[in-house]
């Protein structure tokens, strides 16, 4: 689902009211683990993180008017779906998040190559998704993002 939001409040309050509690608990358990330098702000039409371009001018490949992306969530018609492109881009952040879900939750791992997509808002293993926010910081992430990006 697309929300119109100007601000990450902004698109919490536009979604349905039972989920924005864990939206709430989402956004702070991020802001309160995401290393310094990160920004917070609504981004492909989702609450995102990213590189400013004040760190990082050259901004994203795909579309270098926009920050440097590093991770998201949203909150769609089935579930909720956080995105985190160290997920994606480094095997070693994939294999810890694959082995530490089930320590954090009972449900099973629905997960695409960057997307973990969570059917019940009660079900986020808040704890863990704080760890892997602090994984990379933002100069590790721009290293990974231009080894990648330059190697194709």
């Amino acid at each position: 689902m697309q929300y119109e939001a100007n601000s990450p409040e902004d698109y919490i309050n536009q979604v349905p009211e039972e989920r924005q509690h864990s939206l709430r608990t989402l956004r702070k358990t991020i802001l309160e683990n995401l290393p310094e330098g990160f920004e917070e702000g609504i981004q492909y039409g989702m609450i995102g993180y990213f590189v400013p371009h004040s760190i990082y001018p050259d901004g994203y490949h795909c579309k270098p008017s926009e920050p440097l992306p590093f991770m998201s969530f949203a909150s769609q018609k089935n579930s909720i779906n956080l995105y985190h492109s160290g997920i994606y881009a480094i095997p070693e952040i994939h294999d810890w998040f694959v082995a530490e879900y089930s320590k954090h939750s009972t449900r099973k791992l629905d997960m695409g190559k960057s997307c973990i997509r969570f059917k019940k808002a009660e079900d986020i293993p808040f704890e863990l998704i704080g760890e892997l926010a602090s994984k990379l910081s933002v100069n590790e992430w721009i290293e990974v993002y231009e080894k990648n990006v330059k190697n194709r």
